[in-house]
């Protein structure tokens, strides 16, 4: 009894022991949690670090230090991410790092945002104007979009203390600064060379509502994205998301059109099913899904009318206008890339328009088998027609009649069948 009350024992905690390995050491009250930050602020980033830093809070965590390095990304994951920072229990440190990195765009107001803003030497932060709202939008609207942004960014650099008036100049002129420029404008609190030098400065710093950091010997952890966390942001990439719908709408439309091959049926609904999966996370503008549907339409009728290639490309032009359209963002990693969609269009163009004309040939060409492949074949009459008697016809001797008389050895045609029996005429 004894033992089985062991092995029970053993088998309840090795799974939390398991979860706590994913980390760098075991946590304890009063930990420094580090969270690593890299890449476009997407949805999948933004789950992340929502739920790693709730995992922190959780578990008691002393501090908070998320290491950022980003080119910006969607606006709704990065305001996801303020308001967890600002609502947090815990002290939150955003440090921008390594040397070379940047928090630029949506990266500037998650940086604002922290209890404590720190950079590593060789960094910068700033162009936080969003991008290209005149392609999308009237002047009006832009000037709109631009206002309510710098009032959110002010709101958040007034909260923490820091310059608002340069967060106002990183929205409307896409001002950008060094570290130790950000440090004298008072954007950022300090620079530390690594993460060691980072919690050794940060360490007695009075936090508002929550009283000094404790950050020098203390234990640290390090959360790391999971195998969800990498396939999440996997998906959160455009390209991936419509490298997946292509190839999933390619597979199913070789299926209805070849029954019974199986294989790229079922490519072609996983590839589907992640496709609208990511599609929930991103910015689709269904114009351009609407357009891709009506390519594939049209690539289908090409099968049924004869349209001497109109249709065909008409579903070309159609397919690159809606891959085009897509996704609405404009903010960087929210685009779909040219080397990508410019390739795709021409080799999913090219796979549909190949099996809608080997479709075509197939209902158009003359049939090969059966009676009706009989029709028109030229034999020799191998037994005088009077005006019944026999045919040798694709290797076969045949009964066959004629409406007159012909003799051995002359040349007939097949021009009809009735049963077993071939009906010819002489051919001169």
């Amino acid at each position: 009894m004894k033992t089985l009350k062991t092995i029970l024992m053993a088998m309840l905690v090795a799974p939390l022991l398991f979860g706590t390995m994913a980390c760098d050491g075991l946590a304890a009250e009063g930990d420094v949690y580090v969270i690593e930050c890299a890449g476009t602020i997407s949805p999948g980033l933004a789950e992340y670090l929502i739920r790693s830093m709730e995992k922190a809070a959780s578990e008691g965590a002393g501090c908070i230090v998320i290491q950022l390095d980003t080119p910006g990304g969607l606006a709704l994951s990065m305001r996801s991410i303020v308001m967890a920072i600002l609502s947090s229990e815990v002290p939150v440190v955003v440090y921008v790092s390594p040397s070379g990195a940047r928090a630029a765009s949506a990266g500037v107001m998650i940086t604002m945002a922290a209890h404590v803003a720190a950079m590593a030497p060789s960094t910068n932060i700033g162009a936080a104007h969003p991008v290209d709202l005149g392609q999308k939008m009237d002047d009006t609207m832009a000037e709109k979009v631009i206002n309510d942004m710098v009032a959110y960014t002010k709101t958040i650099a007034e909260k923490r203390g820091r310059n608002s008036e340069w967060a106002e100049k990183a929205v409307r002129e896409s001002v950008s600064v060094t570290e130790k420029e950000a440090v004298e404008l008072q954007v950022v609190d300090l620079i530390a060379e690594d993460l060691e030098d980072l919690l050794e400065k940060i360490d007695g710093r009075e936090i508002e509502d929550k009283g000094p950091l404790r950050t020098k010997g203390v234990g640290r952890v390090v959360l790391k994205e999971g195998f969800r966390d990498r396939i999440l942001k996997t998906l959160s990439d455009p390209n991936i998301a419509y490298l997946l719908m292509m190839i999933g709408l390619a597979g199913l439309y070789f299926e209805l059109s070849h029954p019974g091959a199986i294989f790229p049926g079922v490519i072609g609904a996983i590839s589907l099913i992640l496709a609208f999966f990511a599609f929930q996370t991103l910015p689709v503008n269904y114009a351009g899904m609407l357009l891709i549907g009506l390519a594939i339409v049209l690539f289908v009728l090409e099968m049924k009318v004869t349209s001497y290639g109109l249709l065909s490309l008409g579903g070309v032009i159609a397919l690159f206008l809606g891959s085009l359209m897509l996704f609405d963002g404009s903010a960087p990693g929210v685009r779909l890339a040219w080397r990508v969609m410019i390739p795709t269009v021409v080799m999913i163009s090219g796979f549909f328009i190949l099996v809608a004309g080997l479709v075509f040939r197939s209902q158009v060409s003359k049939p090969r088998t059966g009676d009706k492949g009989l029709i028109g074949e030229i034999g020799i009459v191998r037994s005088r027609l009077a005006p019944e008697g026999k045919v040798f016809v694709h290797g076969e001797l045949w009964n066959a009649v004629a409406s007159a008389t012909i003799e051995s050895g002359a040349k007939v045609r097949v021009v009809g069948v009735d049963r077993l029996t071939l009906k010819v005429e002489q051919v001169e």
